[in-house]
């Protein structure tokens, strides 16, 4: 009950003897002395007991904070040139060499879902892929290595789980529960196709001619950390169409999973459809965005980070 449900039960049992013997004339016998003596040990000791669980409980809960605000600053994405950080909802265009332009918009809540998902997310986040035309840079904790294709990333990513994940369980037995990342990896070539390699992660969203479809993997894979699910080799990155026109949008699953009052989740295509008019990238991420605050009333329990790139030629 906490020390102040604690003195409210014991100020209504102090309330009910009194009253008890004043109606009954029962002041001079032991019987009221008795319980008078039972109800202010009983309170005295339930008030200390409790204050010395709440103070440990706030000591752990603390603790936790601190190592998920640690782990959310690794797990954010660094401040880069042409890109907004991670600390405020933003929206910002960046040209590109190859005739695609595109914005990014994040939307931080809380460090991931529990403090094994932030653990995992953190493990994955040290071998990111720097976006350079070719080939591809990943760092993962030892010198970098140069990678011509997104199955090697994505094996990248997977080797440095593991080897976080046996780090952590040397150290203190790692998080409870197994770990597991989603993780989804895009290539936009300059041919009109978008390459994806998908790891469990919610699917990619184009939007062509008004309309919004999902880039539903043919082959689905597991997420990160659970290889041994996988029965086949892993599949090869996919193709999907992404000609002049339409907009690609990669998205958390903050953001289809968030919810409004009534527990509806958040439409992303019919969202999406609403605001197609939008010319630019960041004008229709600040539309997406609003139309997700809406939705929840600002109530967002989930990190939410959105990318849209268009294809213009």
């Amino acid at each position: 009950m906490g020390p102040k449900g604690i003195l409210a039960a014991a100020t209504g049992a102090l309330a009910v003897t009194l009253i008890s013997a004043t109606l009954h004339g029962a002041w001079h016998g032991e019987q009221v002395c008795g319980n008078l003596l039972g109800v202010v040990v009983v309170s005295v000791a339930g008030f200390t007991t409790s204050k010395s669980v709440q103070a440990r409980r706030q000591g752990e809960l603390d603790r936790i904070r601190r190592i998920a605000a640690a782990r959310r600053a690794f797990c954010c994405i660094p401040s880069r040139r042409g890109w907004d950080p991670c600390g405020r909802p933003a929206c910002i265009s960046r040209p590109s060499r190859a005739r695609r332009s595109g914005a990014i918009c994040t939307r931080p809540c809380r460090p991931g879902k529990g403090s094994g998902g932030s653990w995992g997310t953190s493990g994955a986040r040290g071998c990111r892929p720097y976006v350079r035309p070719r080939p591809c840079w990943v760092r993962s904790g030892r010198p970098r290595t140069t990678t011509r294709t997104l199955r090697e990333v994505m094996n990248h990513c997977a080797a440095a789980l593991r080897r976080e994940s046996a780090a952590e369980e040397a150290v203190d037995g790692g998080p409870e529960g197994e770990c597991f990342v989603t993780a989804l990896v895009a290539q936009v070539p300059d041919g009109s196709v978008v390459v994806v390699v998908n790891r469990g992660h919610p699917p990619p969203m184009v939007l062509r001619r008004g309309r919004a479809q999902a880039l539903v993997p043919d082959s689905p894979q597991p997420p990160l950390g659970l290889e041994e699910l996988m029965t086949d080799p892993p599949a090869e990155p996919e193709r999907y169409p992404f000609v002049p026109g339409d907009r690609l949008l990669l998205h958390t699953d903050g953001v289809i999973e968030a919810r409004n009052r009534d527990n509806d989740f958040f439409a992303l295509a019919e969202h999406m459809e609403s605001v197609r008019h939008a010319r630019t990238p960041r004008e229709f991420l600040d539309r997406l965005h609003q139309s997700l605050i809406v939705h929840t009333e600002d109530r967002l329990v989930d990190d939410v980070a959105m990318v849209a790139v268009d294809r213009v030629a």
